[in-house]
């Protein structure tokens, strides 16, 4: 079963939708730790930061569930198995999407050599509301605390070298629980597989155009349609809602002799979600390549930068507040 993270803007947006997952199927993450490969550290807590929760993490079903819920209750809003033709078409179908293609708009993908293995594991001590992530040998594994306050599962998200994926994923659950258990040091003792496996190949990709089509029948990229980027920062959701954010406040403050479909009003959306993609797009390929970066030297210098920056002080807090979403 997979999970979400979503920073504090994205849990305030589904609020406001009324879309927030019944207690149990959310989790607030305390800590946060990250592990390098020869003794860097980087940690973040909520305490710091004078916060409730550096962020959120969240039962994939369970948001889908609630979804799906508060459509039915949308007197504006019409499920159709169908396109129809309408003033705005947003497409926001995933990272293959064919009515993207259909479109003609071009992507530029950059595929790591990575597949992102996922699935939920039992651990034998509890979580304690603290989120992990250890960097080792180009891979990195994340666990992510669910099951609440008390929880001791996770949700883990191992990006591993794709010469090694198709190996990982064909063993047994014990013995996939075992190599977990070395890489991540026996952190949360012995594991156990609770739930079925995902994987995937991982990419950074970004396209060349958001909007297009013609007045009165204009269309728009949202979501993965429009990008991707590493999962190592668990930011994938958070972009994609934020998407959905920025088109419709773009929307709501248009002038009012302007249509939802008129292309200069969808450039403004265009403008200030490309700009803030490419931010997060660059800073999560640049840490990616950091440490896919074999040899003594640069495992040197990665180490030494993050015990730097764990003792930043403002700066360590600005990026804290901005992964936030606050």
């Amino acid at each position: 079963m997979r999970a979400y993270a979503l920073n504090a803007q994205s849990k305030a947006l589904l609020e406001s939708l009324r879309v927030w997952p019944e207690s149990g199927f959310s989790t607030a993450v305390k800590r946060i730790e990250v592990h390098g490969d020869a003794g860097g550290t980087v940690s973040f807590s909520a305490q710091e930061q004078g916060v409730d929760a550096l962020t959120w993490i969240v039962d994939v079903p369970a948001l889908e569930r609630r979804l799906a819920e508060a459509l039915r209750f949308q007197p504006h809003v019409e499920c159709l198995a169908e396109p129809c033709d309408a003033a705005l078409t947003v497409v926001c179908e995933g990272k293959s999407s064919h009515a993207r293609e259909a479109l003609g708009v071009r992507s530029t993908v950059t595929a790591y050599p990575q597949r992102a293995i996922a699935g939920r594991l039992r651990c034998d001590r509890p979580h304690e509301q603290n989120a992990r992530q250890w960097f080792r040998g180009g891979e990195i594994l994340a666990f992510l605390p669910v099951d609440g306050p008390q929880g001791n599962s996770v949700a883990f998200v191992w990006s591993v070298l794709q010469e090694r994926s198709a190996n990982l994923m064909a063993q047994s659950d014990e013995a996939l629980c075992r190599e977990l258990e070395t890489f991540s040091a026996l952190a949360l003792g012995a594991l156990e597989m609770t739930g079925e496996r995902g994987m995937w190949p991982l990419q950074l990709a970004q396209v060349d155009r958001w909007i297009g089509g013609q007045p009165g029948k204009a269309w728009a990229l949202a979501g993965d349609a429009a990008h991707s980027v590493h999962p190592l920062a668990g930011q994938g959701l958070n972009l994609g809602l934020e998407d959905a954010a920025v088109l419709t406040e773009t929307i709501r403050a248009r002038e009012y002799w302007r249509g939802v479909g008129d292309l200069k009003l969808l450039r403004r959306y265009e403008r200030a979600r490309r700009a803030d993609v490419q931010r997060t797009a660059l800073t999560m390929h640049g840490l990616q390549q950091l440490f896919a970066q074999a040899g003594t030297g640069w495992q040197s210098m990665r180490n030494v930068g993050m015990n730097g920056f764990d003792h930043s002080g403002v700066i360590k807090q600005w990026v804290a507040r901005q992964a936030m979403g606050i």
